[in-house]
């Protein structure tokens, strides 16, 4: 990757709004994780994506070096901003500023991972989904994750 690492601070994260949707069905996952899969080549990244619906995978490509090992790491950050209802980075940002590492919380670690890639997704205040990237340095994962999901909603205010 030849862009340089994006920095994100917790102010940074603080005053992004979520991600409210009027409604959120498979065929809008669909839509989203082709934007976002269009966001992935147009930067020539190697990420995976996925789009969930409560627990069901609508939605998953991998480009580049990413595989199998991905799934794992998709899985925990959207586990993270489920969770937690935040993207996944802010989880992270939140809990270093605490000062107290991320794995002294009583968690199953194995499960949920504080690392940034993964934003939920509300309809009606009510977090219904996740849109979670890997396969580059979390930051990254992020702001091809926050690009993805802008064009969607730029897409969404244009029909």
């Amino acid at each position: 990757m030849s862009r340089e690492l994006p920095n994100f601070t917790l102010e940074d994260l603080v005053k992004v709004d979520r991600v409210e949707l009027a409604h959120f069905s498979k065929e809008d996952a669909f839509e989203l994780g082709t934007i976002a899969a269009g966001v992935i080549q147009e930067w020539g990244v190697n990420l995976a994506v996925d789009v969930v619906i409560g627990d069901d995978i609508v939605y998953r490509a991998k480009f580049g070096t990413t595989g199998k090992g991905n799934d794992e790491w998709l899985a925990g950050k959207a586990a993270a901003a489920t969770h937690f209802g935040e993207p996944s980075l802010l989880v992270k940002l939140r809990q270093q500023a605490t000062g107290v590492p991320f794995e002294d919380l009583d968690l199953d670690h194995s499960t949920i991972k504080a690392h940034g890639g993964a934003i939920p997704l509300f309809v009606a205040g009510e977090l219904v989904g996740t849109i979670t990237m890997s396969g580059e340095p979390d930051v990254v994962d992020h702001d091809v994750n926050s690009e993805a999901v802008t064009r969607y909603l730029a897409h969404l205010a244009a029909k």
